[in-house]
């Protein structure tokens, strides 16, 4: 692995400051005042920084984080409940399972609905797919994913996943392990970029594809700006917001601005070392310079095979444009970005928000089912799932009652996230929920554990990235899931 060192390009017998002022023209590249600020510079405060390098050895080197707007209902897909169908239309209190619920969370979670002539029912909605069992593990899968199903053997499955916001605020939650009343925190992304150096220095190491609802279109935070994902759209004529100039210049033309800008960019950050935001810009600035070239060609799909834009469904309406996604991250992860964040079913509330006509997250399904299934094998083909992290991953569940006539509500107490490669097992399921999915009641896994497992591969310790002033909670940490870690 490539790891570029903050450090190891400046001469130690001169301060950072003097080296820049000195350098002053000449310093094309440098996002100066986040340099600055890393080696202690104009703040009270002296720590140790991040260096760019792992804290112990990583068994990952990126992740591809794969996020299903809405709440997937984890018992239409990779958490089967034939009791739900056994006992469907029966309230609760019908079945046996009557003492295994607490009526504090029954109250909490909404089921109780109203029926056709409007008294209230707390009833248990049947499943409404089939499923089947898969690979030599035999682990079931819902018919609406069978080609992830076929991948199954390289998966590790979490069934007991759990949060506390009942809302979509969860998508937040989901992405900084806190509560959205709690004020504003830096995502796992953020935390990954803030803590790794990059891998390629023409390609930003922490990306976004795909539609953010508002309240989560941030990641760095305390941080910094300079720690948000950069958003891209996998369209080559058009891949970043100002990517292209407005007019053709030539190449001299393009250098004799880029130095312009180089120069005027070293004065004012010798001047302002402790502006995070001009920091941020400066670097982004440099950045989309080199990116100018770089990121078009990566979306460019012109090299692939037929017989790889076909395995990822490139082709096809239904799946086409996700799959373009996913093909794209994979050149991504092959060229060293760090994290890539797709985000399917955005912006708002989300597409897999089945309070009504649950059947329609099949269509979904079949949006999202071949690109993953594509990716998985694609990246396994070529040598790359051994040190690329893929997260399946959502913001909560859906009850196990029903909601209207053909719905699901919003479910925290019980939901699953699966994850493959990176150094993870394959073919595992770990945690259960009860027997109608609605407590994860074995092994249960809070979002940051989650967070925890994927930093711990990546080989980073997150107390070790803590900054001054800004003590993190035990939960925040959360714990790795070892028993997933091969």
């Amino acid at each position: 692995m490539k790891y570029i060192d903050h450090h190891e390009h400046v001469c130690r017998s001169s301060s950072r400051r003097s080296f820049l002022t000195g350098m002053g023209m000449g310093c094309a590249g440098l996002a100066l005042s986040a340099m600055l600020q890393r080696d202690g510079y104009g703040s009270e405060h002296q720590w140790s920084p991040p260096t760019g390098r792992p804290h112990f050895a990583p068994k990952a080197k990126s992740v591809i984080w794969l996020f299903m707007n809405g709440g997937v209902s984890h018992m239409e897909s990779f958490d089967p409940k034939p009791m739900l169908t056994k006992y469907g239309g029966k309230t609760i209190a019908e079945t046996p399972f009557a003492d295994t619920q607490d009526p504090k969370k029954l109250a909490l979670e909404r089921v109780i609905v109203p029926d056709a002539n409007g008294n209230q029912r707390n009833t248990l909605y049947p499943l409404q797919v089939g499923f089947r069992k898969h690979g030599e593990s035999g682990i079931e899968v819902s018919d609406w994913f069978p080609h992830i199903g076929t991948n199954v053997d390289r998966l590790a499955i979490v069934r007991s996943m759990w949060t506390t916001d009942s809302n979509h605020g969860a998508q937040v939650q989901f992405h900084s392990g806190r509560h959205m009343n709690d004020g504003e925190f830096p995502t796992l992304g953020a935390w990954v970029d803030y803590g790794l150096g990059s891998l390629n220095d023409n390609l930003p190491q922490f990306i976004s594809i795909g539609a953010r609802p508002y309240w989560n279109k941030s990641d760095g935070f305390y941080l910094g700006p300079a720690h948000d994902a950069v958003p891209l759209r996998v369209d080559p004529e058009n891949p970043l917001d100002f990517c292209r100039p407005e007019r053709s210049f030539s190449a001299e033309e393009q250098r004799v601005g880029a130095n312009l800008i180089h120069e005027l960019n070293a004065m004012r950050g010798v001047q302002h070392p402790q502006d995070s935001a001009l920091a941020a810009r400066i670097a982004s600035y440099e950045l989309a310079f080199r990116m100018q070239r770089s990121v078009p060609d990566v979306i460019d799909f012109s090299q692939e095979t037929a017989e790889t834009k076909a395995l990822y469904g490139i082709d096809l309406p239904h799946c086409g444009n996700f799959a373009a996604q996913l093909l794209a991250a994979r050149r991504f992860v092959e060229r060293g970005v760090r994290f890539i964040q797709i985000q399917h079913g955005g912006p708002g509330a989300g597409a897999w928000d089945a309070h009504s006509n649950l059947k329609a997250c099949a269509g979904l399904a079949l949006e999202v089912d071949q690109p993953i299934a594509a990716l998985i094998e694609d990246l396994d083909r070529r040598g790359l799932l051994d040190e690329t992290l893929v997260v399946f991953a959502t913001e909560f569940g859906r009850t196990p009652g029903s909601q209207g006539a053909d719905g699901r509500d919003h479910h925290i107490f019980g939901f699953t996230v699966w994850m493959a490669g990176g150094g993870l097992k394959r073919g595992v399921v770990h945690g259960a929920t009860d027997e109608i999915g609605f407590h994860a009641v074995e092994n249960r896994h809070y979002v940051t554990d989650i967070h925890a497992t994927i930093l711990k591969q990546l080989g980073l310790d997150s107390r070790q990235l803590e900054v001054p002033g800004r003590k993190r909670l035990e939960i925040d940490h959360g714990n790795p899931i070892s028993e997933i870690i091969a």
